[in-house]
């Protein structure tokens, strides 16, 4: 790991052991990318790299040379007006609304060791200078004092580079920012697919893939959230990449709220790729000596297929974005009411859903929403974050070490940034809801969004979730967030700063979790925002674990886990196991094929344990005991994807995670629908040992006599083998084996 400058050639140089990211200065004297691919030699000059040349319909400025033309330049903070007729990374106006035409020259760098945090905002850090290298890199517009800041760190042990943006108004006189992004790599060529994680509620980050072509393509969220319509994630590979091999470009917007990725394929084969806030509905005045911090996009590269890019991103993740005392521990097993009572119950019938949990060896009760105010339902209460005595006579307090002499931890459900208009703090601060009081305001599931760009709000927040986690032990808390946002309006913001009402939000909802998460550090917080609508980067910052959807069927899970995997860590990944048939899609699958898809995350039921046979209870008992034993290799283990929905006709899905030490590994194969006479084939496994023996076991959703997968794969196998002529499959359904539909199985491999 080096960043390197060269004076003779003013170039700087910023590489690892995977990577090489080079910038020189352009004519005019402003940063370009050079080169982004391969590691190359670190004594070498680049920048011959940057090219120009005289074309049709070019513009040039006439102190510079006629062949140099921004519309083909490969720019590293470009603006607008001078020539580039592609989308820039930053619009500024003045006062009186006039565009101010930039140009930000190099002014120098700093380079330093480790990575400075960013104001206000969650990012990746370091725990040793040494684990990272950072250079900032100076511009500046001498007519306007608009300054920015271009922030780059590369990490030794990652195939990453993190970058971020401040801009500065050095002058006197307000500006305006309507557009300020976090990054915009320009790269050479356009034989690119831009491959997008896309969806809605119940079906979040299903995988798109497709060519980029010549103009805009986007993804973008205007909701106030990162959305379950689009994550802010996406990769740019090859039209020949695979898991294994290829090259592939991943970049992650650290960000929760409105957020643009855009690819933009130029004119003569370029691609400029660039993401950050959304521009649509934002502005911010920035005062005279005022600083703006844009939030962090992480860039991976590779060269070795989509599977590698994606172990990178969730060791960075896992390791040096989550942090806090649950970032590295082991999940707890947890039950959920939800599913088993929705808002009927009392406190006699939680405490024997807690006690059944128990006895199956579950380590966690969570309580459900429909604890507090008068909430039977979802019209009223939310904002009154008080025990509803009718429910619970003697409190959530009382609940919870009743269930904690059960043996098991005790977890809440809470939904902080909603108000109910059918509730006390609604009747009493109206204003505190996002929109005009003298507007209608739009309704999502009976609430209102209290406005968290308001410090009075966040401090009442802040003062209330604080006061119910002190008055009982609670240690875990699901943050649910069920609504989107509409009416963007703040009454605590004047007319001419309503553009900032977005980000302010976002800002206010990190400075709450920054005071939750540090006084009440031992409790675990999961983030849930209605399922998967707000599984983003930003709040991975605070919320090590996030609920990925609020669709539990197990044949759903495969694509949205699958998706959800190409970024994100299986540790982040909020996975349980519901009743049937599914309460989302009224699917019946074998109970077995349901906990195989949800071992791989943070691992739970959504059920009545009472409401079960006894076959099923003892069921459960066994696969709590399995993820148990195997848990650490579930949440931390090295994922790789074998065979995926989107392979061939998508009727098996293979995903496998491996130890660390490479001498434990389990493999999950889902069929989702049986089909007779199968042709027989092999899944070779990645990611072992070659030279070592592993004893392989299979655990079948629905055992058949005499099964063949257990016949031909159980006992002792060099990893060599496994990996090159892998599991043997077929068999089991030449006469109809009555088995049926949605059948899985596990194999686990342990080094003799």
């Amino acid at each position: 790991m080096s960043i390197l400058w060269r004076e003779d050639t003013r170039e700087l140089h910023i590489r690892n052991d995977f990577f090489s990211y080079i910038i020189v200065l352009l004519p005019n004297g402003e940063p370009s990318l050079a080169y982004f691919g391969p590691a190359l030699a670190a004594e070498e000059s680049y920048s011959r790299l940057a090219r120009f040349e005289d074309r049709a319909l070019s513009t040039h400025t006439p102190d510079l040379p006629t062949e140099f033309c921004l519309d083909w330049a490969r720019r590293e903070y470009p603006v607008y007006g001078r020539g580039d007729f592609r989308f820039p990374a930053l619009e500024v106006q003045d006062q009186r609304g006039l565009p101010l035409l930039l140009d930000l020259r190099y002014q120098g760098h700093l380079i330093r060791p480790g990575k400075p945090p960013i104001e206000g905002l969650p990012s990746t850090y370091t725990e040793r200078p040494q684990e990272a290298e950072t250079v900032t890199v100076f511009l500046r517009d001498e007519t306007w004092g608009v300054e920015v800041e271009l922030h780059y760190t590369v990490y030794a042990d990652y195939p990453i580079l993190a970058r971020h943006a401040t801009v500065r108004n050095s002058g006197s006189s307000p500006l305006r920012l309507n557009r300020a992004l976090s990054a915009v790599i320009d790269l050479d060529d356009d034989s690119w697919d831009l491959v997008q994680f896309s969806g809605a509620w119940a079906r979040e980050r299903h995988l798109v893939r497709r060519p980029l072509v010549q103009g805009s393509q986007s993804i973008s969220s205007n909701r106030g959230v990162s959305s379950a319509q689009q994550n802010p994630a996406v990769l740019l590979a090859r039209r020949d990449t695979t898991e294994q091999f290829g090259e592939v470009y991943g970049l992650a917007l650290v960000y929760s709220g409105n957020f643009s990725i855009e690819a933009e394929v130029g004119s003569h084969g370029d691609t400029r790729l660039g993401a950050g806030i959304n521009p649509f509905g934002f502005s911010w005045v920035l005062e005279g000596g005022g600083v703006f911090e844009t939030p962090e996009v992480i860039v991976g590269y590779t060269d070795r297929g989509l599977t590698a890019l994606s172990q990178s991103f969730h060791r960075l993740f896992g390791e040096r974005l989550a942090r806090g005392v649950w970032r590295d521990r082991a999940r707890p097993i947890l039950l959920n009411n939800w599913e088993a009572t929705y808002f009927d119950f009392t406190e006699e019938k939680l405490l024997r859903i807690a006690s059944d949990a128990k006895d199956l060896g579950v380590e966690l009760f969570v309580l459900d929403d429909g604890w507090f105010g008068e909430r039977n339902d979802d019209t009223s209460s939310l904002g009154d974050w008080e025990a509803n005595l009718k429910k619970l006579p003697h409190g959530v307090e009382g609940l919870a070490r009743k269930v904690e002499a059960l043996g098991l931890k005790f977890g809440l459900w809470i939904e902080p940034e909603m108000v109910s208009p059918r509730s006390q703090l609604y009747q009493v601060h109206p204003d505190w809801a996002v929109g005009s009081i003298a507007d209608r305001r739009t309704l999502g599931r009976n609430q209102l969004v209290l406005d968290l760009s308001r410090p009075e709000v966040v401090d009442y927040l802040a003062a209330a979730i604080g006061k119910l986690l002190r008055s009982a032990p609670i240690s875990y808390i699901k943050w649910d967030m069920n609504r989107q946002l509409t009416e963007p309006l703040s009454l605590g913001l004047p007319l001419d700063r309503q553009g900032e009402f977005f980000h302010r939000y976002v800002l206010g909802l990190y400075e709450l979790y920054r005071r939750l998460t540090e006084e009440f550090s031992g409790v675990l917080f999961e983030s849930c925002s209605a399922g998967g609508n707000r599984f983003d980067p930003g709040i991975l910052a605070y919320a090590p674990q996030g609920w990925v959807s609020d669709d539990t069927d197990a044949v759903e899970r495969l694509r949205i886990q699958w998706g959800t995997s190409f970024f994100y860590p299986p540790s982040s990944m909020g996975a349980h196991v519901s009743a049937v048939p599914n309460h989302q899609v009224g699917r019946r699958t074998p109970i077995g094929t349901r906990s195989a898809v949800a071992f791989f995350g943070a691992f739970g039921y959504e059920l009545d344990p009472g409401a079960l046979s006894d076959s099923e209870r003892d069921e459960i008992r066994e696969q709590i005991r399995f993820y148990k034993e195997w848990r650490e290799v579930f949440q931390f283990g090295t994922l790789y994807r074998l065979r995926g929905p989107y392979d061939g006709d998508g009727n098996e899905v293979w995903w496998m995670s491996v130890s660390k030490d490479k001498r434990r590994a389990v493999v999950q194969r889902t069929q989702i629908l049986a089909r007779p006479n199968p042709p027989f084939g092999r899944l070779t496994l990645r990611g072992l040992d070659g030279a070592f023996r592993y004893r392989v076991s299979v655990r079948p959703s629905s055992p058949v006599k005499n099964e063949a997968s257990i016949r031909w794969n159980a006992g002792s196998r060099r990893g060599d083998e496994l990996m090159r002529a892998g599991l043997l499959l077929g068999g089991d359904g030449w006469n109809g084996v009555n088995r049926g539909d949605f059948a899985s199985w596990i194999f686990t491999l342990e080094a003799e």
